[in-house]
Protein backbone atom coordinates (compact mmCIF):
# COMPACT_ATOMS: atom_id res chain seq x y z
CA UNK A 1 0.00 0.00 0.00
CA UNK A 2 1.42 3.35 -0.95
CA UNK A 3 1.40 6.06 2.17
CA UNK A 4 0.03 9.59 1.45
CA UNK A 5 1.98 10.52 4.39
CA UNK A 6 4.97 8.12 4.10
CA UNK A 7 7.41 10.06 5.98
CA UNK A 8 4.90 11.17 9.29
CA UNK A 9 5.08 8.96 11.74
CA UNK A 10 2.82 9.02 15.30
CA UNK A 11 2.60 12.28 16.83
CA UNK A 12 5.39 13.69 19.13
CA UNK A 13 2.69 14.50 21.42
CA UNK A 14 1.53 10.87 21.65
CA UNK A 15 4.38 9.76 21.95
CA UNK A 16 5.60 11.98 25.29
CA UNK A 17 2.22 11.47 26.40
CA UNK A 18 2.42 7.70 26.52
CA UNK A 19 6.21 8.15 27.81
CA UNK A 20 5.36 10.18 31.15
CA UNK A 21 2.00 8.04 31.76
CA UNK A 22 4.54 4.86 31.48
CA UNK A 23 7.03 6.19 33.97
CA UNK A 24 4.65 8.18 35.82
CA UNK A 25 6.69 11.56 35.13
CA UNK A 26 4.71 14.86 34.99
CA UNK A 27 3.48 15.53 31.77
CA UNK A 28 4.69 18.93 30.73
CA UNK A 29 4.73 17.58 27.33
CA UNK A 30 0.93 17.95 25.37
CA UNK A 31 -0.45 20.93 25.22
CA UNK A 32 -3.35 20.72 27.63
CA UNK A 33 -4.84 22.23 30.66
CA UNK A 34 -4.06 20.26 34.08
CA UNK A 35 -7.11 21.35 35.95
CA UNK A 36 -11.11 21.64 35.97
CA UNK A 37 -12.71 23.81 33.57
CA UNK A 38 -15.71 25.73 34.25
CA UNK A 39 -18.38 24.30 36.28
CA UNK A 40 -20.69 26.99 34.97
CA UNK A 41 -19.77 25.95 31.40
CA UNK A 42 -20.47 22.14 32.38
CA UNK A 43 -23.59 22.78 34.00
CA UNK A 44 -24.60 24.42 30.89
CA UNK A 45 -23.37 21.26 28.94
CA UNK A 46 -25.52 19.05 30.66
CA UNK A 47 -28.61 21.46 30.90
CA UNK A 48 -28.87 21.24 27.08
CA UNK A 49 -27.85 17.33 27.08
CA UNK A 50 -31.29 16.54 29.36
CA UNK A 51 -33.47 18.80 27.05
CA UNK A 52 -32.95 16.80 24.26
CA UNK A 53 -30.23 18.98 22.04
CA UNK A 54 -28.51 15.80 21.05
CA UNK A 55 -29.48 15.73 17.44
CA UNK A 56 -27.24 17.49 14.16
CA UNK A 57 -26.75 20.85 15.03
CA UNK A 58 -27.21 23.07 11.59
CA UNK A 59 -23.69 22.49 9.15
CA UNK A 60 -22.15 25.80 9.72
CA UNK A 61 -23.27 25.78 13.57
CA UNK A 62 -25.85 27.05 15.60
CA UNK A 63 -27.51 30.74 14.29
CA UNK A 64 -26.52 31.88 17.28
CA UNK A 65 -23.90 30.54 18.54
CA UNK A 66 -22.53 32.68 15.36
CA UNK A 67 -24.20 35.56 16.06
CA UNK A 68 -22.40 35.49 19.49
CA UNK A 69 -19.24 35.01 17.64
CA UNK A 70 -19.66 37.46 15.16
CA UNK A 71 -20.29 40.10 18.07
CA UNK A 72 -17.23 39.21 19.76
CA UNK A 73 -14.96 39.42 16.40
CA UNK A 74 -16.42 42.89 16.10
CA UNK A 75 -15.76 43.41 19.68
CA UNK A 76 -12.25 42.20 19.62
CA UNK A 77 -10.90 43.05 16.10
CA UNK A 78 -13.16 45.97 15.30
CA UNK A 79 -14.72 44.03 12.12
CA UNK A 80 -18.68 43.91 11.47
CA UNK A 81 -18.99 40.42 10.07
CA UNK A 82 -22.14 39.13 9.31
CA UNK A 83 -23.12 35.61 11.36
CA UNK A 84 -24.59 33.71 8.03
CA UNK A 85 -21.64 34.77 5.83
CA UNK A 86 -18.34 35.01 7.66
CA UNK A 87 -18.51 32.35 10.17
CA UNK A 88 -18.08 28.41 10.36
CA UNK A 89 -18.25 26.40 13.50
CA UNK A 90 -16.04 23.31 13.29
CA UNK A 91 -14.65 20.60 14.62
CA UNK A 92 -11.83 22.05 16.69
CA UNK A 93 -9.34 24.73 14.97
CA UNK A 94 -7.00 21.75 13.08
CA UNK A 95 -10.29 20.72 11.79
CA UNK A 96 -10.68 24.60 10.49
CA UNK A 97 -7.51 24.76 8.97
CA UNK A 98 -7.51 21.92 6.98
CA UNK A 99 -10.79 22.86 5.88
CA UNK A 100 -9.55 25.79 4.53
CA UNK A 101 -6.30 24.57 2.82
CA UNK A 102 -8.26 21.99 1.57
CA UNK A 103 -10.92 24.29 -0.07
CA UNK A 104 -8.09 26.61 -1.21
CA UNK A 105 -4.76 25.07 -1.98
CA UNK A 106 -4.89 23.04 -5.36
CA UNK A 107 -1.96 20.76 -6.79
CA UNK A 108 1.16 23.11 -7.32
CA UNK A 109 0.18 25.65 -5.42
CA UNK A 110 3.42 26.98 -3.06
CA UNK A 111 2.11 27.44 0.67
CA UNK A 112 4.25 29.44 2.84
CA UNK A 113 4.60 28.88 6.40
CA UNK A 114 7.38 29.32 9.26
CA UNK A 115 9.12 26.91 11.48
CA UNK A 116 8.90 26.11 14.41
CA UNK A 117 5.56 24.91 13.26
CA UNK A 118 2.59 23.43 14.54
CA UNK A 119 2.52 20.10 13.48
CA UNK A 120 -0.74 20.18 11.43
CA UNK A 121 0.17 22.39 8.48
CA UNK A 122 2.79 20.83 6.42
CA UNK A 123 1.08 17.20 5.88
CA UNK A 124 -2.69 19.40 5.56
CA UNK A 125 -0.57 21.09 2.58
CA UNK A 126 1.11 17.87 1.57
CA UNK A 127 -2.09 15.94 1.31
CA UNK A 128 -4.09 18.57 -1.09
CA UNK A 129 -0.77 18.45 -3.37
CA UNK A 130 0.38 21.31 -2.58
CA UNK A 131 4.38 22.60 -1.89
CA UNK A 132 5.12 23.75 1.31
CA UNK A 133 7.84 26.17 1.73
CA UNK A 134 9.32 26.66 5.15
CA UNK A 135 10.83 29.75 6.37
CA UNK A 136 12.70 29.39 9.80
CA UNK A 137 12.45 32.18 12.21
CA UNK A 138 14.99 34.25 13.30
CA UNK A 139 16.49 32.78 16.36
CA UNK A 140 16.32 33.55 19.62
CA UNK A 141 13.12 35.92 19.10
CA UNK A 142 11.21 33.91 16.76
CA UNK A 143 10.84 36.81 14.40
CA UNK A 144 9.50 36.45 11.01
CA UNK A 145 12.30 37.38 8.52
CA UNK A 146 9.90 39.89 5.99
CA UNK A 147 12.72 39.98 3.67
CA UNK A 148 13.12 36.07 3.04
CA UNK A 149 9.27 35.60 3.00
CA UNK A 150 9.28 38.59 0.02
CA UNK A 151 12.18 35.93 -1.56
CA UNK A 152 10.05 33.18 -1.14
CA UNK A 153 6.91 34.28 -2.76
CA UNK A 154 6.39 33.24 -6.76
CA UNK A 155 3.56 33.22 -9.33
CA UNK A 156 3.00 29.97 -7.17
CA UNK A 157 2.97 31.36 -4.12
CA UNK A 158 -1.24 30.50 -3.09
CA UNK A 159 -1.12 31.03 0.68
CA UNK A 160 0.96 32.19 3.79
CA UNK A 161 0.29 30.79 7.23
CA UNK A 162 0.67 32.90 10.36
CA UNK A 163 0.23 31.40 14.04
CA UNK A 164 0.39 33.58 16.69
CA UNK A 165 1.02 34.01 19.58
CA UNK A 166 2.94 31.21 18.20
CA UNK A 167 2.99 27.58 19.35
CA UNK A 168 5.85 25.98 19.99
CA UNK A 169 7.87 29.75 21.01
CA UNK A 170 5.27 31.84 22.32
CA UNK A 171 6.14 34.59 19.95
CA UNK A 172 3.67 37.29 19.00
CA UNK A 173 3.31 39.34 16.30
CA UNK A 174 3.20 42.92 16.45
CA UNK A 175 1.07 45.37 14.00
CA UNK A 176 4.14 46.42 12.11
CA UNK A 177 3.88 42.46 11.47
CA UNK A 178 0.72 42.37 10.25
CA UNK A 179 1.21 45.45 8.17
CA UNK A 180 4.18 44.31 6.50
CA UNK A 181 2.14 40.95 5.60
CA UNK A 182 -0.30 43.12 4.06
CA UNK A 183 2.26 44.95 1.93
CA UNK A 184 3.44 41.95 0.88
CA UNK A 185 0.57 40.33 -0.86
CA UNK A 186 -0.98 43.61 -1.67
CA UNK A 187 -2.25 43.17 -5.64
CA UNK A 188 -1.43 39.64 -5.32
CA UNK A 189 -3.91 36.33 -5.88
CA UNK A 190 -2.40 35.12 -1.97
CA UNK A 191 -4.45 34.29 0.60
CA UNK A 192 -3.80 34.38 4.47
CA UNK A 193 -4.58 31.33 7.08
CA UNK A 194 -4.01 32.91 10.33
CA UNK A 195 -4.27 30.78 13.56
CA UNK A 196 -5.02 32.59 16.43
CA UNK A 197 -6.48 29.81 18.94
CA UNK A 198 -4.09 31.62 21.81
CA UNK A 199 -6.04 34.97 20.91
CA UNK A 200 -6.37 35.14 24.86
CA UNK A 201 -3.76 33.54 26.22
CA UNK A 202 -1.07 36.85 25.70
CA UNK A 203 0.93 38.00 28.45
CA UNK A 204 2.65 41.50 29.67
CA UNK A 205 -0.17 44.15 28.61
CA UNK A 206 0.86 42.78 25.04
CA UNK A 207 -2.06 42.95 22.48
CA UNK A 208 -3.26 40.33 20.36
CA UNK A 209 -3.06 41.59 16.33
CA UNK A 210 -5.09 39.46 14.30
CA UNK A 211 -5.00 39.69 10.83
CA UNK A 212 -8.87 40.64 11.25
CA UNK A 213 -8.60 43.90 12.51
CA UNK A 214 -6.48 44.66 9.62
CA UNK A 215 -9.23 46.13 6.57
CA UNK A 216 -6.51 45.60 3.65
CA UNK A 217 -6.34 41.62 4.86
CA UNK A 218 -9.79 40.88 5.72
CA UNK A 219 -11.02 39.85 2.21
CA UNK A 220 -7.93 37.18 1.95
CA UNK A 221 -7.89 36.08 5.34
CA UNK A 222 -9.06 33.24 7.52
CA UNK A 223 -8.80 33.35 10.95
CA UNK A 224 -9.13 30.35 13.17
CA UNK A 225 -9.71 29.85 16.78
CA UNK A 226 -10.57 27.46 19.57
CA UNK A 227 -13.31 27.07 22.27
CA UNK A 228 -10.76 24.54 23.91
CA UNK A 229 -7.59 26.55 23.79
CA UNK A 230 -9.92 29.18 25.47
CA UNK A 231 -12.01 27.55 27.92
CA UNK A 232 -9.70 24.50 28.99
CA UNK A 233 -11.52 22.15 27.03
CA UNK A 234 -9.11 20.46 24.27
CA UNK A 235 -11.04 17.27 24.48
CA UNK A 236 -14.25 18.76 23.06
CA UNK A 237 -12.92 19.71 19.69
CA UNK A 238 -14.73 22.90 19.22
CA UNK A 239 -13.09 25.93 17.11
CA UNK A 240 -14.38 28.19 14.32
CA UNK A 241 -13.38 29.69 11.39
CA UNK A 242 -13.91 33.79 10.38
CA UNK A 243 -13.83 34.43 6.74
CA UNK A 244 -15.04 36.48 3.71
CA UNK A 245 -18.55 35.20 2.35
CA UNK A 246 -16.38 34.22 -0.77
CA UNK A 247 -13.82 31.92 1.22
CA UNK A 248 -16.48 31.17 4.27
CA UNK A 249 -18.77 29.59 1.12
CA UNK A 250 -15.70 27.44 0.25
CA UNK A 251 -14.47 26.29 3.71
CA UNK A 252 -18.21 25.05 4.05
CA UNK A 253 -18.41 23.16 1.10
CA UNK A 254 -15.16 20.92 2.99
CA UNK A 255 -16.37 21.37 6.36
CA UNK A 256 -19.75 19.44 5.44
CA UNK A 257 -18.07 16.35 4.33
CA UNK A 258 -15.32 16.64 6.86
CA UNK A 259 -17.57 16.34 9.87
CA UNK A 260 -20.94 18.08 8.88
CA UNK A 261 -21.76 19.98 11.87
CA UNK A 262 -20.22 19.81 15.59
CA UNK A 263 -21.62 18.55 19.10
CA UNK A 264 -24.99 20.22 19.48
CA UNK A 265 -25.35 20.61 23.20
CA UNK A 266 -21.71 22.17 23.13
CA UNK A 267 -22.89 24.55 20.47
CA UNK A 268 -25.76 25.29 23.30
CA UNK A 269 -23.30 25.80 25.92
CA UNK A 270 -21.18 27.70 24.38
CA UNK A 271 -23.32 30.48 23.18
CA UNK A 272 -24.38 31.34 26.74
CA UNK A 273 -21.13 31.38 27.96
CA UNK A 274 -20.14 34.18 25.60
CA UNK A 275 -22.64 36.46 26.72
CA UNK A 276 -20.03 37.14 29.52
CA UNK A 277 -16.86 38.59 28.25
CA UNK A 278 -14.94 38.05 31.06
CA UNK A 279 -14.97 34.60 30.54
CA UNK A 280 -11.72 35.27 28.05
CA UNK A 281 -10.87 38.68 29.17
CA UNK A 282 -9.75 37.31 32.78
CA UNK A 283 -7.14 34.73 31.02
CA UNK A 284 -3.92 36.78 30.33
CA UNK A 285 -3.83 37.17 33.79
CA UNK A 286 -4.42 33.62 34.60
CA UNK A 287 -1.97 32.26 33.00
CA UNK A 288 0.40 34.61 33.11
CA UNK A 289 0.23 33.67 36.63
CA UNK A 290 1.27 30.75 35.37
CA UNK A 291 4.14 31.60 33.60
CA UNK A 292 5.54 33.72 36.16
CA UNK A 293 5.14 31.14 38.69
CA UNK A 294 6.97 28.50 36.70
CA UNK A 295 10.03 30.87 36.17
CA UNK A 296 10.43 31.86 39.27
CA UNK A 297 10.51 28.13 40.33
CA UNK A 298 13.46 27.31 37.49
CA UNK A 299 15.37 30.31 38.73
CA UNK A 300 18.14 28.34 40.42
CA UNK A 301 18.11 25.75 37.46
CA UNK A 302 20.55 25.07 34.75
CA UNK A 303 17.99 25.71 32.33
CA UNK A 304 17.50 29.33 30.60
CA UNK A 305 14.01 30.46 29.70
CA UNK A 306 13.51 32.21 26.25
CA UNK A 307 10.81 34.82 26.45
CA UNK A 308 7.33 33.44 26.13
CA UNK A 309 4.71 36.48 25.14
CA UNK A 310 1.97 33.77 24.81
CA UNK A 311 0.65 30.41 24.99
CA UNK A 312 0.90 28.05 28.00
CA UNK A 313 4.27 27.40 26.97
CA UNK A 314 7.90 28.03 28.12
CA UNK A 315 10.81 27.21 26.61
CA UNK A 316 14.25 26.59 28.04
CA UNK A 317 17.36 26.32 26.55
CA UNK A 318 20.02 23.27 28.44
CA UNK A 319 22.85 24.37 26.71
CA UNK A 320 24.32 24.46 30.34
CA UNK A 321 23.38 20.93 31.13
CA UNK A 322 24.81 19.05 28.29
CA UNK A 323 24.91 19.01 24.16
CA UNK A 324 23.02 15.75 23.94
CA UNK A 325 20.14 16.19 21.05
CA UNK A 326 17.29 17.51 22.05
CA UNK A 327 14.95 14.30 21.65
CA UNK A 328 17.62 11.64 23.68
CA UNK A 329 17.36 14.89 26.39
CA UNK A 330 13.76 14.73 26.47
CA UNK A 331 13.27 10.96 26.67
CA UNK A 332 16.18 10.89 28.94
CA UNK A 333 14.51 13.45 31.60
CA UNK A 334 11.13 11.80 31.54
CA UNK A 335 12.12 8.49 32.03
CA UNK A 336 15.15 9.21 34.42
CA UNK A 337 14.24 12.34 36.44
CA UNK A 338 10.32 12.36 35.48
CA UNK A 339 9.29 15.27 33.69
CA UNK A 340 8.51 15.06 30.45
CA UNK A 341 8.60 17.60 28.14
CA UNK A 342 8.43 18.37 24.08
CA UNK A 343 12.10 18.53 22.29
CA UNK A 344 12.02 21.80 19.90
CA UNK A 345 13.26 20.34 16.88
CA UNK A 346 10.21 18.26 16.22
CA UNK A 347 8.58 21.52 15.22
CA UNK A 348 11.26 21.59 12.19
CA UNK A 349 10.87 19.52 9.04
CA UNK A 350 14.57 19.53 9.10
CA UNK A 351 14.89 19.17 12.58
CA UNK A 352 16.81 21.97 13.41
CA UNK A 353 18.15 21.66 17.15
CA UNK A 354 19.14 24.53 19.05
CA UNK A 355 19.14 22.53 22.28
CA UNK A 356 15.74 23.57 23.35
CA UNK A 357 12.70 21.91 25.44
CA UNK A 358 8.84 23.50 25.34
CA UNK A 359 7.12 22.91 28.50
CA UNK A 360 3.75 23.65 28.67
CA UNK A 361 2.81 25.08 32.20
CA UNK A 362 -0.85 25.26 32.44
CA UNK A 363 -0.64 22.59 35.01
CA UNK A 364 -2.33 23.02 39.01
CA UNK A 365 0.54 25.10 40.86
CA UNK A 366 1.72 21.67 42.69
CA UNK A 367 2.57 19.93 39.44
CA UNK A 368 4.70 23.21 38.53
CA UNK A 369 6.22 23.14 42.13
CA UNK A 370 7.00 19.33 41.84
CA UNK A 371 8.60 19.81 38.16
CA UNK A 372 10.61 22.97 39.05
CA UNK A 373 12.49 20.85 42.37
CA UNK A 374 13.42 18.11 39.62
CA UNK A 375 14.33 20.30 36.83
CA UNK A 376 16.68 22.53 39.32
CA UNK A 377 17.94 19.17 40.70
CA UNK A 378 19.56 18.57 37.03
Amino acid sequence: MQSKLADTGTSIFTIMSKMAADYNAINLSQGYPGFDISSELVERVNYYMKNGNNQYAPMPGLPQLRQRISDKVSQTHGWQTNADDHITVTSGATEAIFATITALVHAGDEVIYFEPAYDSYHPSVLLNKGVPVPVQLSFPDFSIPWDEVEKKISNKTKMIIINTPQNPSGAILSKNDIERLAELIKNKNIFVLSDEVYEHIIFDDAKHHSVLSNEHLREKSISVFSFGKTFHATGWKMGYSVASKKITDEIKKIHQFLVFSVNTPIQFAMTDYLQNPEHYYSLPAFFQSKRDLFLALMKNSRFEPLKSSGTYFQTFSYKAITDESDTLVAEKFTKEYGVASIPFSVFYQGRTDNKLLRFCFAKDEDSLIKAAEILCKI
